[in-house]
């Protein structure tokens, strides 16, 4: 597979829109990123999986998925090397990708406003501004 077949399969999921994150491609729905093409030069294309999906493509397919390094890596960001998935595998790593995309944008409309990480963080009330 190549960066067109991945940039194909993205694009042929509803309400995909292809973007730009820090000069790299990338995929969205609803304004939100699942995939990128972040490390095409190495002939990676990134998924955002959560890590038990990462944990179950990285075990299934080894030579095909690995993690992110680094933060992101452990918080479920994974390559695929394009290269080597056919596109049966491409699809549906796209699409778990996706799917996890739009879930999440679902239950991020059903909560209530609150207060900001920030503030939560501090255990506090929001800061005032000066």
């Amino acid at each position: 597979m190549t960066s067109k077949d991945f940039t194909r399969i993205a694009l042929s999921f509803p309400n995909t829109e292809q973007g730009s994150h820090f000069g790299a491609t990338d995929f969205r729905v609803a304004g939100r990123i699942f995939a990128t093409l972040a490390h095409v030069k190495k002939g990676y294309g990134n998924l955002m999986l959560d890590p038990e999906q990462q944990q179950l493509f990285v075990q299934d397919l080894p030579e095909v998925f690995l993690p992110v390094p680094g933060g992101w890596g452990r918080m479920g960001t994974t390559h695929i090397v394009l290269a080597k998935a056919s596109e049966d595998v491409l699809t549906g790593a796209l699409q778990a990708a996706y799917t996890q995309r739009v879930q999440k944008n679902a239950k991020s409309k059903s909560k209530p406003k609150s207060q900001s990480k920030r503030a939560k963080a501090r255990g506090s009330k929001p800061a005032r501004k000066r």
